[in-house]
């Protein structure tokens, strides 16, 4: 039996984890790339410490990548921005309340190399995650969601995920991507390899079985998916270049300079969600969503990845609503 999930736009997202947060039994597990203690997820974090403070187990993992991101440098310790200071102090606070606290990339040399850019947040048996919400302002008001659902199963394999990744990134070490099969659907994981995505893999492999293919993403796609593209009646949606900035401006214009593709996203509004529907050939409907923004230079560059492959027309109906009401 398929999953039910519920798509959540940021704000809900940060809302309803919140209140579960505050009700959790046993455990709270939440892995994001970019954290910070702000306005927007000040509640959040004081939900995270009140329930260490109950006795819940509770793990938080997210990505150095945070500090260069709120204006700092990549190591901890050190301190520049006022943002910086502060996310430094939100993580010994949440140590200091009994909370497992990991900053993860700590050995990659370099600014993109071997990111964690998955997205979840577990409490019990509940899952919110496929999606690209990052723990920030910035990340909130992004144009962006998340899924919802509620299965022990689920809930269990990713925890032992959790586990597996922070030791893995402990131990300075990659593991090869691989898939997990939950009501139906299936999830699937990139461990950090160099060259080794099955989410990016499985793109290529759906787009090339389809007659139809809508693309969201923060980035203009590249490499083989690309060229899979141009053969197929696709539409593509990503950030112009005049809607970012720095780096992300770069990789957005080398990438359209690259390929020759041109945005149908017209919005103001910075977008951040990361899905693809496929029509397939004999008329049935695929949807992949999660936190790979489908361009090559992830796959090489090793970041970890989580999407949901699934058939469930209620999920594909929820993205296609999404895609009418926020994309399009």
């Amino acid at each position: 039996m398929s999953l039910k999930f519920s798509l959540l736009l940021p704000s809900d997202y940060i809302n309803d984890a919140t209140k579960l947060i505050n009700q959790a039994k046993t455990r709270v597990s939440l892995i994001t790339m970019v954290i910070a203690d702000d306005s927007s997820t000040s509640a959040i974090v004081q939900a995270l410490i009140d329930a260490a403070n109950r006795g819940v187990k509770v793990e938080v993992a997210a990505d150095i990548f945070t500090y260069l991101e709120l204006g700092g440098i990549l190591l901890p310790t050190k301190y520049r921005s006022r943002q910086s200071r502060l996310t430094t102090q939100m993580s010994k606070n949440l140590i200091n309340n009994g909370i497992k606290f990991t900053w993860l990339g700590r050995s990659h040399t370099t600014l993109i190399s071997g990111r964690t850019h998955i997205k979840w947040c577990i409490v019990d048996d509940t899952i919110y995650s496929f999606g690209g919400v990052n723990l920030y302002q910035e990340g909130i008001s992004n144009n962006d969601y998340m899924l919802k659902t509620t299965n022990q199963q689920l809930a269990d394999d990713l925890v032992s995920e959790y586990q597996r990744l922070a030791v893995a990134d402990a131990g300075s070490y990659a593991y090869r991507s691989h898939s997990l099969e939950v009501g139906g659907d299936e999830i699937l994981i990139d461990g950090g390899l160099f060259g080794d995505s099955i989410i990016y893999r499985r793109a290529c492999q759906l787009t090339a079985q389809a007659s139809k293919v809508t693309l969201v993403s923060q980035y203009c796609p590249t490499g083989k998916l690309n060229l899979l593209l141009k053969r197929t009646k696709a539409k593509l949606y990503f950030n112009p270049p005049e809607r970012a900035e720095g780096m992300n401006r770069f990789v957005i214009q080398a990438g359209m300079l690259l390929t020759g593709n041109h945005s149908l996203y017209k919005k103001k509004q910075y977008l951040h969600a990361k899905f693809m529907l496929f029509e397939m050939k004999d008329g049935t409907k695929v949807a992949l969503t999660g936190s790979h923004n489908f361009v090559n230079a992830g796959v090489l560059l090793g970041t970890r990845e989580i999407a949901l492959q699934t058939k469930n027309p209620l999920i594909i109906k929820q993205l296609e609503d999404f895609l009418a009401n926020s994309i399009a």
